[in-house]
């Protein structure tokens, strides 16, 4: 019986670290992220029923549904040294890998769309200077031939 319940605690003690872990999981999401109100409390409402999942599945897997005080306690404690010994430890590694991964993210899509943008004017230059040039002459002859008309057409009213 003894042995059960200091089974039961241990399980629940590591069910507070993996509650931390979940927790530092959506700290570390918003530190490496700006988000808007709304993802904020959508986080915070996943977090409240990822943990309330957790814990109940906990409940039911190794305790048949039993809830005993110190259940809560092993889950308190857990989080409490999760968060006193590895919490920060946790998420300035993986804020770090974040923004790293940020960043190299960031210089390939700049790269590409400076490649992609001197790709762009050297086509324009080659395909659009040309066909441009065509419509700009068009453009003048038929101008030229118009001007040509209408000074002909004034020039047979006045004789």
């Amino acid at each position: 019986m003894v042995t059960n319940q200091a089974f039961l605690f241990l399980i629940f003690i590591i069910n507070g670290i993996l509650i931390g872990l979940v927790f530092d999981f959506f700290r570390i999401l918003r530190r490496s992220f700006k988000t808007c109100d709304l993802v904020t409390y959508i986080e915070d409402m996943s977090f409240w029923i990822i943990t309330g999942i957790i814990i109940l599945y906990s409940i039911f897997t190794f305790n048949n549904g039993e809830i005993r005080l110190f259940m809560f306690l092993g889950i308190f404690l857990g989080c409490f040294l999760y968060m006193i010994l590895m919490s920060s430890h946790i998420i300035k590694i993986n804020v770090f890998i974040i923004n790293v991964i940020k960043n190299i993210i960031g210089k390939i899509i700049y790269i590409c769309s400076y490649t992609l943008k001197i790709i762009y004017i050297i086509l324009r230059k080659i395909f659009f200077k040309p066909i441009s040039f065509i419509f700009i002459n068009i453009r003048k002859k038929l101008f030229n031939i118009i001007k040509l008309t209408k000074n002909n057409k004034t020039i047979e009213k006045k004789a």
